[in-house]
């Protein structure tokens, strides 16, 4: 049987996050350049931002030659969602200090997707 790798995901999930941190387009483009030089990726384009009037937060993403990086900010729960795709392996990212360190998170949840295509098989998560 032929497998094929096609790539690794991170879903991100960060809750008791500083509401002023995820309102701020500073905060996040902070977040998306440390991930970026981390794990030496290749954006074709300048980051992009919406941020929602407020109480709301703030939508990002950025293409990547890799594939994407993105998120969701919910101030008023105090909840960040971070989504990466990448189309070959990563070294693990310390998501949990980098996301305690710029948006005040208390709890973060990982998981990890290695996305794999075979005959009968798609892909397998893990959560950490």
């Amino acid at each position: 049987m032929t497998e094929f790798d096609v790539g690794v995901e991170w879903i991100v999930n960060a809750g008791g996050c500083d509401a002023a941190a995820l309102r701020s387009v500073e905060s996040m483009a902070t977040l998306f350049a440390r991930a970026i030089r981390d794990l030496s990726l290749h954006p074709v384009s300048e980051p992009h931002f919406h941020q929602f009037p407020s109480p709301g937060g703030i939508t990002g993403f950025v293409i990547l030659a890799e594939s994407h990086l993105a998120c969701h900010t919910y101030p008023e729960h105090g909840v960040a969602t971070i989504n990466l795709y990448c189309c070959r392996e990563r070294p693990e990212w310390d998501w949990e200090t980098n996301l305690a360190e710029l948006l005040g998170a208390a709890a973060v949840e990982v998981v990890f997707v290695r996305r794999r295509i075979a005959a009968g098989e798609t892909e397998e998560a893990i959560v950490r």
